[in-house]
């Protein structure tokens, strides 16, 4: 799934306040971790799995039947398939 169906891409950016365990904090910075960069790239993957999962959850009736019909009927193939 690309960012772009996500997120606008384009959207200002906004400050935001975080709580973040001190220790860790001063490991980033030691790193030079980004931390806005990281937290945006660790939400878009969280965003992207859970559209993923709402998906499923939204579909599963219709993948159900699907599957079921193809377990009860096969596909379309399956006399022309040589393999």
């Amino acid at each position: 799934m690309q960012n772009l169906l996500i997120y606008d891409q384009n959207a200002p950016k906004r400050a935001s306040n975080l709580s973040i365990n001190s220790s860790l904090l001063e490991q980033a910075r030691h790193y030079k971790i980004n931390l806005s960069k990281l937290l945006e790239k660790t939400l878009i993957d969280t965003l992207q799995q859970k559209k993923r999962e709402e998906w499923l959850k939204q579909n599963r009736g219709a993948l159900d039947a699907y599957n079921e019909r193809i377990e009860q009927r096969g596909v379309f193939s399956d006399g022309l398939r040589r393999f």
